[in-house]
């Protein structure tokens, strides 16, 4: 018989887990209950305590003053973002991995190197660029440089996570006559799902959150995203604190309703790709 083994409780380390866990869910409550409140109520009342006449008339507010255009834009731009840089790399890392030789070695370091690379540095050579190219103003305008600063980390995650597929594999494809392209649509794909699947839920939150590229490279209200919205909207209503969280609570469900969709797929792939 083995003799149980007694561990004392953690105490420490679970009063400062439920510490974090105060930190984290205390401003979320705060800008949801708030959302809730009306001009008066917020002003007047404890800024912790759950509104006595709860409303909607802020999301209302938000909503008659353009935001479904903004999400609209927003998504368009994710979605985009998204398919270019997922598709650009899962190709760029197959080529490293099975490529071999110097050129997929430099290739790989180079992908290396971009990751040192602050996006805040180069926003005077992008906006040259977009203006040259006159998708100055544009969802492209957008687009081309957040996948073009997504790529180089996502190249290293689905990299890294191909080295662990059995060159067994890729051996039996190609005696069967298979190409690369039928190797990376029917056994790369697949077998990298849950990579791809991080990298597509890290590259949409950053693409979704982004601002910096959205403030420099449009102009017109009808290109909007949500955050240089929100931004405006802290202008449109520059006392009307529970419209500006309303909006904020709007602009985080459909990042909420992704996570929740590849949650599964996104901690396998973490914990896939680098675990083992």
């Amino acid at each position: 018989m083995t003799a149980k083994v007694r561990t004392r409780p953690n105490v420490l380390g679970g009063l400062a887990g439920f510490a974090w866990l105060l930190v984290v869910l205390v401003p979320v409550y705060y800008v949801v209950i708030t959302s809730l409140r009306d001009q008066e109520g917020f002003f007047s009342s404890n800024p912790l305590a759950p509104p006595a006449d709860p409303t909607l008339d802020s999301y209302r507010l938000v909503l008659e003053n353009d935001f479904l255009r903004y999400l609209g834009n927003s998504v368009v731009v994710t979605l985009a973002t998204v398919l270019i840089t997922v598709s650009v790399s899962l190709l760029a890392a197959y080529y490293v991995v099975r490529g071999g030789g110097r050129l997929a070695r430099l290739t790989y370091r180079s992908f290396l190197l971009g990751l040192a690379i602050p996006l805040q540095a180069t926003i005077i050579p992008v906006y040259y660029l977009i203006t040259q190219i006159q998708l100055y103003d544009t969802l492209w305008a957008i687009i081309l440089p957040s996948a073009a600063f997504a790529i180089p980390l996502s190249v290293v995650i689905l990299a890294n996570f191909l080295r662990d597929v059995p060159n067994e594999l890729f051996e039996s494809m190609r005696m069967d006559g298979a190409g690369h392209w039928r190797m990376v649509w029917s056994l790369v794909l697949p077998l990298t799902r849950p990579a791809v699947v991080t990298v597509a839920v890290y590259d949409a939150l950053q693409v979704w959150n982004g601002f910096l590229f959205p403030l420099i490279l449009t102009q017109s209200p009808d290109q909007r995203v949500l955050p240089l919205a929100l931004w405006s909207f802290q202008g449109q209503f520059t006392v009307n604190i529970p419209a500006v969280l309303a909006a904020v609570v709007l602009s985080t469900l459909p990042v909420l309703a992704l996570y929740i969709l590849g949650r599964r797929q996104l901690i396998g792939g973490l914990t896939a790709g680098f675990g083992r």
